[in-house]
């Protein structure tokens, strides 16, 4: 595995990691009624996820 695919590897799977505090975070602030907040962070966990797909591509072998 060449160095740059394995630190993008790396980052992807902190990325998920980073996603799932924040899902959890939106959770906990709906379940709250803290909409605002909420929302933001749903928005936030969209963004994450996104980058992570991105990143994941640009690890992948077959770009």
């Amino acid at each position: 595995m060449p160095p740059q695919t394995a630190e993008l590897s790396s980052i992807a799977s902190l990325l998920e990691q980073i996603t799932a505090r924040i899902t959890a975070m939106a959770e906990s602030a709906s379940e709250s009624h803290e909409s605002d907040l909420a929302g933001e962070l749903f928005g936030v966990e969209r963004s994450l996820a996104g980058a992570r797909r991105r990143v994941e591509k640009l690890a992948s072998p077959k770009r």
